[in-house]
């Protein structure tokens, strides 16, 4: 009985808070109404009879008037309207009654530190948009109410009027708008639109008041979002329009698609090595001696719009082949994945093949090499992973076929015969026969023999093979084992064989690894490379398949995936947790290039040095040197680390987790110095206040949690607790003199906070408009709301960053594009330079500290871009020609 009881009574309890503060509420708004009509009331017995206003019976604002002295004009000009499907935006202009100095309600209770949040945000929601919102000071928000085309203007001037009519009427339109005012938040909180907010004629009843604040409004899934204009803003024409002067230019990649790919790997002639992630062909030029450090350079092959999945090498060492899986337009529809022959020297696009002719993507290519690469070999990612051959001069179909339902992992041509095509994957290896119909488009016709596995255990997987010299083929499986496969008499016993004369089959078996064999590779000496998966061993074979040499690879850097020969005895090896490994069998391994190889969130910058620190869904926590473009440590958190932000000093570093769990780590030493927990939700930001004296951390549990840290930010100790928004928070600011606190939830709030008070919310939303924000990372705001696309959603964009000279801002958003804005970017529609890379959604971005650098994180794609920030008379590479993007982004977007 009594168990039973406790949720009843916790019911009520709930119903009973909830009912509590629906009443303060009203009492609030009451109050609000009152302090309104009297101060009206205040002003009708102190006003002299006014001289009309462009015949609308108010007085003109004076050069002592409120109006003036806030620099404004002194009618009112139209409002302008952005409307789009979804977001819509409003410049918004609200009349007054009063003085700067009074206010629309009673002051916030001073020991106050939780309010019903439905009086509080700018956001929206249904605890944003409620009546008892306060606004500006002295303002009173009429709604003014529709009005038929045949009845004439209330404040029309076409007749006289005695010296009492125009008091009177200021009386009843007082009060009418004091009543209008308790029905205005009953409209927001249904999704309606402001009626203020349509554009009105010259008569109409908005132009009956002087002006005393303007404010922003935009709407997020029909929600409104109230934004004040900071004073020192006298019309929105004076902001900056047009794209930033500034440009990026993409400096290097972090990280190799190693984890879920194949034919990923090549040297080119020029000896850079060659290897993709993302949407990005990285060419990379090692520096150092062969087991040495990295430092070289990197150039890349940026043609791509969607995840490039394979590539081949010409045989001339110059051309490449790179071919990109299917994407999606900004409505959503699949776009036809396509394969890109360019020039690795100047990275010119010199070929497109197969646009329209494949499906989901392209998972294998070859070049021919019996007739210098005139001919390239394709398979696709549909179902019967279609087969296809195509001049690659005139980027021609000769020949195409089903190959089978099974996946397709390896495709290659017979260095010593053309007509001979391999393919390999799913417990079979098919030997393709290709007449190229004299070279006549789709004259051409494909027939497959395949292979005989006889008494051999046939395995699951056969991920990969080789050419040998001598006309024989060698085959890494699932099992293990290298097998030799010859041609040899069909066996008539054996059905499925097509009626084939000959027949292909293994001649040689050779246990090799244990575990899967993920890459074979001839090298020049005519020995094979083999690396295994899970023993993580890299074996040199001689002939007769007898082993020379081989190394270890470290657990670390995980399997191997692909393996390419460098220039002398030096080679290139490229693992499944995706790093690029440099060295030889004698000497080992060293990392060139790494990664992280899951989905990546968590990003801060050095406050003081060209570094950032990382962390994921990998659970790997990771400082990265820019410089050097080198890792400099990571460890493992055994958690998803989702956010992360240094402490002014630099010495420390500040990570939330996944379950509310939070570290402060020693960036010298990597020792853990504080491990708290604040409540069971995910952490969604941590920032420290400028200062340092501060640390604020953002929960699913709509709380911030703030704390007091020491001088060296290695000890810290709770302060408080902003309690308010009805969401999750999702990013947040400290001002800067690191009192007070700006941030967003996930429901399109926008709070302030006093925290040097206790943790207040501030009421007021209005006395906040002239902050200043030592950062600005907050999607909601007047100052970066322009740079919301049309028909968004709310979760369009994921991360902005202001650059620390006030100049700029980056977004992050999920169509996988970077975007550059000026700063304020308070237009809707605001144009911006767009660029992409990224082949997932673009989880963060943050400016280096002295601004020369922007670092953007994919999602999925695990990758790491850093970016060069151009200034207008700077020195580097121009910048592509811009071009009109179709996908969803601010118009205008400049697509770089």
């Amino acid at each position: 009985m009594d168990g039973a009881a406790g949720p009843g009574e916790g019911h009520a309890q709930e119903a009973l808070q909830s009912l509590s503060q629906r009443l303060r509420v009203q009492e609030e708004e009451m109050e609000l109404v009152k302090a309104a009509l009297a101060e009206a009331l205040r002003l009708l017995r102190l006003q002299a009879p006014p001289t009309s206003l462009q015949g609308s019976g108010i007085p003109a604002p004076t050069r002592d008037s409120p109006a003036a002295s806030l620099g404004l004009p002194p009618t009112c000009s139209p409002s302008l309207v952005s409307r789009g499907t979804q977001t819509e935006t409003e410049v918004e202009i609200e009349p007054s009654l009063g003085p700067p100095g009074l206010s629309n309600g009673p002051p916030a209770p001073q020991g106050a530190n939780e309010e019903p949040s439905g009086t509080q945000s700018e956001g929206g929601g249904s605890s944003s948009s409620g009546a008892g919102s306060p606004g500006p000071p002295g303002i009173l928000r009429p709604v003014q109410p529709p009005q038929r085309t045949d009845t004439p203007r209330r404040n029309s001037s076409s007749s006289s009027s005695p010296s009492e009519r125009p008091r009177q009427k200021l009386s009843r339109k007082a009060a009418s708008s004091a009543n209008l005012l308790l029905r205005s938040g009953s409209m927001e909180s249904r999704g309606g639109k402001d009626p203020l907010s349509s554009p009105g004629g010259p008569g109409s009843r908005r132009s009956n008041y002087n002006l005393e604040g303007i404010s922003v409004k935009m709407f997020l899934r029909g929600r409104p979002i109230t934004m004040y204009i900071p004073s020192g803003i006298r019309s929105l024409e004076e902001l900056p329009s047009g794209p930033p002067l500034e440009t990026l230019s993409l400096d290097w990649v972090y990280g190799y698609r190693g984890r879920d790919s194949r034919s990923n790997l090549f040297v080119l002639r020029s000896g850079e090595v060659v290897y993709f992630i993302a949407c990005v062909v990285v060419l990379y030029r090692p520096g150092g001696g062969p087991g040495g450090p990295g430092g070289g350079g990197q150039r890349h092959y940026r043609g791509h719009t969607d995840c490039v999945r394979c590539l081949a090498v010409h045989p001339d060492g110059v051309r490449v082949a790179s071919g990109q899986t299917a994407g999606v337009d900004k409505d959503g529809k699949p776009l036809q994945p396509v394969v890109h022959i360019w020039d690795s020297e100047t990275l010119l696009k010199l070929q497109e093949i197969g646009l329209g002719a494949f499906e989901r993507g392209v998972g294998a290519l070859a070049f021919s090499a019996a007739d210098q690469g005139a001919f390239l070999c394709v398979v696709d990612d549909s179902n019967e992973h279609m087969l296809s051959v195509w001049d690659c001069s005139r980027g021609t179909k000769l020949a195409e076929i089903k190959s089978t339902n099974d996946s397709v992992l390896a495709v290659g041509f017979s260095p010593r015969d053309s007509s001979c095509i391999v393919t390999s994957g799913k417990s079979h290896v098919h030997f393709w026969n290709w007449s190229g119909g004299a070279g006549i488009p789709g004259n051409g016709t494909l027939s497959r023999k395949q292979g005989v596995f006889g008494k051999y255990k046939k395995p699951k997987f056969i991920p990969c093979f080789v050419f040998l010299p001598d006309g024989d083929i060698l085959t890494g499986d699932s099992e293990g084992n290298i097998l030799t496969w010859g041609r040899g008499p069909s066996d008539s016993k054996t059905p499925g064989r097509g009626g084939a004369k000959e027949t292909y089959g293994i001649v040689a078996q050779a246990h090799a690894h244990e575990g899967s064999i993920f890459a074979l590779c001839l090298r020049r000496d005519g020995t094979v490379l083999s690396g295994g998966g899970r023993d993580r061993r890299l074996v040199q074979w001689g002939p007769g398949l007898v082993a020379l040499q081989e190394a270890e690879i470290p657990e670390h850097f995980g399997a191997v995936r692909a393996i390419a020969e460098g220039l002398g005895s030096e080679l290139l090896v490229g693992t499944t947790k995706n790093a690029l490994l440099r060295g030889d069998l004698a000497q080992g391994f060293s990392p060139v290039i790494q990664g992280h190889t899951d989905e990546l969130w968590g990003l801060c910058t050095h406050p003081f040095q060209n570094r950032f620190l990382t962390c994921g869904h990998d659970r790997q926590l990771c400082l990265w040197d820019g410089e050097g473009h080198a890792l400099a440590w990571s460890i493992d958190l055994k958690e998803i680390g989702l956010c992360a932000d240094f402490h002014p000093s630099g010495a420390v570093v500040a990570v939330g987790l996944n379950t509310g769990r939070w570290l402060v780590l020693d960036t010298e030493t990597r020792e853990i110095v504080s491990d708290v927990t604040d409540g069971n939700e995910q952490l969604s930001v941590v920032r420290y206040s400028p200062d340092g004296l501060y640390l604020a951390i953002g929960s699913h549990d709509n709380m911030i949690y703030i704390y007091s840290v020491s001088s060296d930010g290695a000890k810290s100790s709770r302060f408080g607790r902003c309690m308010g928004h009805s969401s999750f928070i999702t990013h947040l600011d400290w001002s800067k003199d690191g009192n007070f606190i700006m941030s967003n939830s996930g429901d399109y709030e926008i709070l302030y906070w006093d925290v040097a008070g206790g943790c207040k919310l501030l009421r007021n939303r209005y006395e906040s408009r002239d902050r200043e924000w030592s950062t600005y990372t907050c999607v909601l705001g007047f100052h970066v709301y322009g740079v919301w696309p049309d028909g968004s959603d709310g979760t369009d964009i994921n991360s902005l960053c202001r650059s620390h000279n006030e100049r700029v801002v980056a977004v992050a958003d999920d169509f996988c594009k970077v975007h550059l804005f000026q700063y304020p970017c308070a237009r809707a529609k605001a144009p911006s330079r767009m660029y992409g890379g990224h082949g997932s959604h673009v989880t963060n971005v943050r400016f280096t500290h002295d601004d020369s650098h922007l670092v953007s994180l994919g999602g999925k794609d695990a990758s790491i871009f850093q970016w060069r920030v151009l200034g207008a008379g700077a020195a580097g590479p121009a910048p592509a020609t811009p071009s009109r993007t179709p996908s969803l982004s601010p118009a205008s977007s400049l697509d770089v």
